[in-house]
C-alpha cells in the first residue's frame, strides 16, 4: 500500500511538471510573439508613443512646452525622467525598450505570482507564475503598451514590489510615491496603507509624489502649470476626453452627452464615492489576508476616479481575477472568465451590435474596473466556502464499448446547472470567434476569395451531376414562381437558424441540465469542424454563380460587376457554404429532440426542422445539395468527438439529479430511495 501511494504520488508530480513546462511554453512563445509583432512593424508605425516622445522630432527634444501638441500625456515628472533617453540611438531604443518592458511584464507576472493569497496548494504554486505571465501576454494593456512604446507598466510593477518584495514602510512608500510621481491616480494607494495601519509609507508616499512633482515643477515650470491648472492632471491631452478610449468616469459621462458644471460635479461626487467604498473594501481585504485582492481594488478605483484613462493604463483590472466569488464551485470559473475577456477580447466581441447595447459595449472595461472596487461580494478567507466549495453533482459514468473511452475522464457528466451568466459570455464570443474567423478563411473580404470559391462552385456542381443530385436551378425556380412557398422558404431561412438551436439549449438548461452540456459540447464541436471546412474550401453558393441563372430569393438580385456586392458581405464570408452549419445546426437540433423529447409526436416535430432547412437552403439558392451532407458529416463528427473525450452520454442524468436533491431536502423516505419515489411533504 505504501508503495501505491508513493507511485501515486511520483505520478502526481510528473504531471505537475509537465504542465508547468508546457505553460512556460506558452508563456514563452506569447512573448516572443508578441515581440514579433511590434519589431515586424514598419518603422513610423510602431512605438508610436516612444517615438512622439523621444524620436528625432519628438517633443522631448523640443524647447518650448511638452504639451504644445497635446502628443505627450506623461506628468511633467515623467518627461523629465524620459529626457535623458533622447540621447540614445533610435532603433537601439526601439529594440531596448520593447525588451526592457517585456522583461518588466515577467517580472510583473512573477511578483504576482508570489502574491496569491495564502495558503496556496502546490499546484497553484508551481503553476502560477507561467499563467500569469501568459495572461498578461494576451491582455490588451500590454498589447497596448508593447505595441505603442508607453511606460504604464512601470507604476503597476512599483506598487506590486512596494507591497510584497521590499521590507520597510519607508522604502514602499518611496516606491509607491515615485508611482504615483508618473500616475497620479496611484496616490489612491496612501489612504490604503494609511488606515491598514502603515502611515510612515502612507506619509513617505505623500512627500515623494510631492517632491517629483515640486521637482518637475522647477525644472518645468510652464509645463507643470499646462498640465496640473490648464488639463487638470492631463484631460485632454493624446485624444479628446471622450474618446472610447478613455475609460474613466470623466470619459463616460462625457459620452452619456453630460457636459459643463454639471458633469464636473457629477465626475466629482461620484469619484470621490467610488474612491471611499474602494478603499474601504480594499481596507478590509487587506486585514483579511488578501492584499493583492486588496492593491487590485484600489488600481479599479483609481482606474473609475482618474479624468483619463487610457486603454494602456487599465491593467489593474486584470490583477481582480484573483478575487473569489461563488459559494458553488460551478460558481467559481465566472469572474476569472469575464476578467480574462474583458481584458484580453476587443468589447464587440462581448457583446452584439445591439443599439441600445452600446453604451455597455463602449464601456465594458471602466464597468469591471468599477464593479471589482465597488461591488463584486468577494469571499473572506474566514468563509466556510473559501477553500472548498459546494461540490459540483456528477452523474455516474456510462460504460462504453471502446476500450479507451472516454480519452479524458475528467471531463465528467456534471448534474447541475452551469452558471448562466458565464455561459452567455463564452456563447457569445464563441460565436464572436465563429464570425471572425468565417470572414478571415478568405482572406477578410470576399473579394479576395472569390475566384478559389466559383472553381470549387463548378466543382461541386460538377459532382452533383454525375450523381444526378444537381437540383438547386429547378428547385429554385419552381419556388420562386409560387409567392407564398416563396414567402415561407424566405422566412425560414432568416429566422429559424438561430431561434431553434437557443430555444432547444434554453430548454435543457432550465429541464435538463446534464443533457445540456452533452448537447452544447457536441454543437461546439461540429461548429468547430466546420470553421475548419470553411477554411479549407472556400465555396460560393449557387446564388453566387453568375452562369447558374439562381435566383437569389433572400439577399436580392446581386451585382456581379463588383469586387464585393450583397447586402451580407460585409458582416460575413459569404464563401462559407462548406458545410452548411444551416443544415448542420437544424439536425443537431433534430437529434437532440429525437433522443431527449418523452413523445413521439415531439420526436417527430423536431425532425422536420431540419427537413424544411433543407428544403429552405437549396430552395433560396443559398447552398448546394452537397454542403447539406458536409453539414450533416460535421454533426456526426461532433457528437463523435463528445463521445470520444467524455465518453456516452448519461441516460439517467435527470432522474439521478432529482434523486440527489431529493436526498439534499429530506423528501425521499430511506426504504423508498432505491426506487426515488417522492415523498409528500404533507
Amino acid at each position: 500500500m505504501a508503495n501505491a501511494e508513493h507511485s501515486g504520488t511520483t505520478e502526481v508530480q510528473t504531471r505537475l511538471r509537465a504542465a508547468r513546462l508546457a505553460l512556460w511554453l506558452v508563456a514563452a512563445v506569447l512573448a516572443v510573439r508578441q515581440v514579433a509583432v511590434v519589431l515586424s512593424t514598419p518603422r513610423g508605425e510602431r512605438l508610436t508613443d516612444l517615438e512622439t516622445w523621444v524620436g528625432p522630432d519628438g517633443v522631448l527634444h523640443v524647447k518650448g512646452s511638452l504639451y504644445d501638441s497635446t502628443r505627450f500625456t506623461g506628468t511633467p515628472f515623467g518627461g523629465l525622467v524620459l529626457k535623458p533617453l533622447t540621447r540614445a540611438a533610435e532603433q537601439a531604443l526601439g529594440w531596448g525598450w520593447t525588451f526592457g518592458t517585456l522583461l518588466l511584464v515577467v517580472a510583473l507576472g512573477l511578483v504576482a505570482a508570489r502574491a496569491l493569497p495564502q495558503p496556496v496548494d502546490r499546484r497553484t504554486s508551481l503553476l502560477a507564475a507561467p499563467v500569469a505571465i501568459s495572461l498578461l501576454m494576451l491582455s490588451l494593456p500590454v498589447r497596448n503598451t508593447l505595441y505603442l512604446g508607453q511606460t504604464s507598466i512601470m507604476p503597476v510593477l512599483l506598487v506590486l514590489v512596494a507591497c510584497f518584495v521590499v521590507r520597510g514602510e519607508r522604502v514602499s512608500g518611496l516606491l509607491i510615491g515615485l508611482a504615483a510621481a508618473l500616475q497620479p491616480a496611484v496616490l489612491l494607494f496612501a489612504p490604503l496603507l494609511w488606515f491598514t495601519g502603515r502611515r510612515r509609507g502612507a506619509l513617505t508616499t505623500a512627500a515623494t509624489f510631492a517632491a517629483g512633482t515640486a521637482l518637475a515643477w522647477a525644472a518645468l515650470p510652464h509645463d507643470s502649470y499646462t498640465y496640473w491648472v490648464h488639463h487638470i492632471a492631463g484631460t485632454g491631452l493624446g485624444g479628446p476626453a471622450d474618446a472610447l478610449s478613455n475609460q474613466s468616469l470623466h470619459g463616460l459621462l462625457l459620452r452619456l452627452g453630460v457636459a459643463g458644471p454639471l458633469e464636473i460635479s457629477l465626475f466629482l461626487v461620484l469619484g470621490a464615492a467610488v474612491a471611499a467604498l474602494g478603499v474601504r473594501r480594499a481596507v478590509r481585504y487587506t486585514r483579511d489576508g488578501q492584499l493583492l485582492l486588496a492593491v487590485a481594488i484600489t488600481g479599479c478605483a483609481a482606474i473609475a476616479v482618474s479624468p483619463t484613462t487610457w486603454q494602456h493604463q487599465l491593467l489593474w483590472v486584470l490583477l481582480a481575477v484573483v478575487g473569489r466569488v461563488g459559494k458553488r464551485a460551478s460558481d467559481r470559473y465566472v469572474w476569472p472568465v469575464a476578467v480574462v475577456v474583458v481584458m484580453t477580447l476587443p468589447a464587440s466581441m462581448m457583446l452584439p451590435h445591439i443599439s441600445a447595447l452600446y453604451t455597455l459595449r463602449d464601456n465594458v472595461v471602466l464597468l469591471a474596473a468599477l464593479a471589482a472596487a465597488t461591488v463584486i461580494p468577494f469571499l473572506s478567507r474566514t468563509s466556510p466556502y473559501y477553500q472548498v466549495p459546494i461540490p459540483t453533482a456528477y452523474a455516474a459514468p456510462v460504460p462504453a464499448r471502446l476500450r479507451h473511452v472516454p480519452l479524458l475522464p475528467f471531463l465528467r457528466r456534471v448534474l447541475t446547472r452551469p452558471n448562466l451568466l458565464l455561459e452567455l459570455l463564452l456563447i457569445r464570443v464563441t460565436y464572436a470567434a465563429y464570425q471572425q474567423v468565417r470572414l478571415a478563411a478568405t482572406g477578410g473580404t470576399n473579394s479576395a476569395g472569390r475566384a478559389t470559391a466559383e472553381k470549387h462552385g463548378q466543382q461541386i456542381l460538377d459532382i452533383e451531376r454525375w450523381l444526378h443530385i444537381d437540383i438547386e436551378h429547378w428547385a429554385n425556380h419552381a419556388v420562386v414562381k409560387v409567392d407564398w412557398l416563396r414567402n415561407f422558404f424566405d422566412f425560414y431561412y432568416e429566422s429559424f437558424h438561430f431561434v431553434v438551436p437557443l430555444s432547444v439549449l434554453a430548454v435543457l438548461y432550465w429541464r435538463r441540465p446534464g443533457d445540456y452540456r452533452w448537447a452544447r459540447a457536441s454543437l461546439g464541436f461540429a461548429t468547430l469542424l466546420a470553421l475548419v471546412g470553411f477554411w479549407l474550401y472556400p465555396l460560393a453558393p449557387p446564388r453566387l454563380m453568375p452562369a447558374l441563372g439562381v435566383i437569389d430569393t433572400v439577399h436580392g438580385v446581386q451585382d456581379f460587376s463588383k469586387p464585393d456586392y450583397g447586402t451580407l458581405t460585409a458582416l460575413t464570408n459569404q464563401y462559407a457554404a462548406m458545410p452548411s452549419l444551416h443544415f448542420g445546426w437544424s439536425l443537431w437540433c433534430g437529434v437532440v429532440i429525437a433522443i431527449i423529447a418523452p413523445r413521439w409526436w415531439m420526436k417527430g416535430l423536431g425532425l422536420l426542422h431540419p427537413l424544411f432547412t433543407v428544403s429552405a437552403i437549396v430552395a433560396t439558392g443559398n447552398h448546394w445539395v452537397l454542403d447539406a451532407v458536409g453539414g450533416a458529416a460535421v454533426v456526426a463528427g461532433g457528437f463523435g468527438l463528445s463521445y470520444v473525450f467524455q465518453g456516452p452520454r448519461a441516460r439517467v442524468v435527470a432522474v439521478a439529479a432529482r434523486r440527489a436533491e431529493d436526498r439534499a431536502d429530506g423528501l425521499v423516505e430511506p426504504s423508498a430511495r432505491g426506487a426515488g419515489t417522492r415523498v409528500n411533504p404533507g
